[in-house]
């Protein structure tokens, strides 16, 4: 079995792919790969550190006010089309699937054009303009979010969650705390950005780092690689605690996740999926700089069952994430609750459901 994947631009478009390959591997020992993405994008270090051979092409996204720049998107479209109909003719895969981000669209273009079997899959509540545009030539559609099928043709849509909610599963969480220097002891709460970190989350707790050195809880504090020089500049005027670890980024993450008692985090589909997988609550402070405000719907659906407190970015500040993260882990009761809210939401499933779709469409 050969299987094209792309899909780039930000670690919530990346890791579900290498999620979903890890789990094909598994049923299949001797499936073959490629990834396509971009040079600039993150998918090109996280693909080949996986050793999964990688090719790129270059594309852009549409401005969604009249540009010149729009008319170099259309170029560079074409031209990507044609390189990854190259790709594809050489690969000869049997099946190709895209997990999101402007370059998925040549992609998937090419092998619809070419009668390969194609499915996108959408993590969002709320689908961007490239697999709305994809949704016309693919065979399945792929959600994550019930919400998510109004967009598409009905026909297409299938339920199966996000293939990084079962990679979570299974690890242990002592060991994964271990690796990032914590206490396995005593309970943690994770505070990270996403792949390319978060100012307002940064902000609001440096403004609190001094009164959490008298919390008899650890944070494991993940920055960003683009924060986190200026990161550490803010906290050495202020010392670092001993129960405060800071880290640029982490790269086992789903081995962490397993030994976090509370994530604050911004309310990505792929960070959703994982937490509510293993059952983890959250503190959301969604980003208000994404499409058609998605991130906030897809907080308020943790939010509305829950498992998690949802903060707009307007109104966070120090001590109302600091009296929120209080409120959760030194009250028993309350943790209890919103886990089992959390794990209710969770389709740790997700990789199996997505492979029987493809392996349907293979046959």
């Amino acid at each position: 079995m050969r299987i094209l994947v792309s899909g780039g631009g930000t670690g919530g478009h990346i890791y579900p792919a290498i999620a979903f390959i890890k789990e094909i591997k598994k049923h299949q020992p001797d499936a073959e790969f490629l990834y396509i993405g971009t040079e600039k994008g993150l998918e090109k270090s996280i693909v080949e550190r996986e050793n999964i051979p990688f090719k790129s092409i270059e594309i852009t996204g549409f401005k969604r006010k009249l540009s010149f720049e729009n008319i170099k998107t259309i170029m560079r479209f074409l031209k990507g089309t044609s390189l990854s109909k190259k790709y594809i003719k050489e690969f000869k895969p049997d099946i190709v699937l895209g997990t999101g981000g402007y370059v998925c669209g040549p992609v998937v273009y090419a092998a619809a054009k070419l009668n390969i079997p194609t499915i996108i899959h959408e993590q969002n509540s709320v689908p961007g303009l490239t697999n709305k545009f994809l949704s016309k030539y693919v065979d399945k559609v792929a959600l994550c979010f019930e919400e998510a099928g109004q967009y598409f043709p009905k026909e297409k849509t299938i339920l199966t969650g996000n293939p990084r909610a079962s990679e979570v599963i299974g690890n242990d969480g002592n060991i994964g705390k271990r690796s990032v220097g914590l206490d396995p002891t005593k309970k943690v709460v994770l505070i990270v950005g996403g792949s390319r970190g978060a100012k307002p989350i940064n902000d609001a707790f440096i403004e609190v780092l001094p009164k959490v050195r008298e919390k008899n809880y650890q944070v494991l504090y993940v920055t960003g690689d683009v924060h986190y020089e200026k990161v550490l500049k803010e906290v050495n005027k202020v010392g670092n605690p001993d129960n405060v670890i800071i880290k640029p980024f982490l790269h086992n993450m789903p081995e962490v996740l397993a030994g976090v008692d509370l994530i604050v985090a911004r309310a990505g589909a792929t960070t959703l999926a994982e937490i509510t997988a293993l059952g983890i609550p959250s503190i959301l402070i969604p980003s208000p700089y994404v499409t058609n405000n998605h991130q906030e719907k897809n907080a308020r659906a943790l939010g509305d069952n829950g498992a998690a407190i949802v903060r707009l970015e307007k109104e966070m500040n120090g001590i109302t994430l600091l009296r929120d993260i209080d409120h959760v882990l030194l009250n028993e009761e309350t943790l209890m609750q919103m886990k089992q809210s959390s794990a209710r939401l969770g389709i740790p499933t997700a990789a199996n459901k997505l492979y029987a779709v493809m392996e349907q469409l293979i046959k």
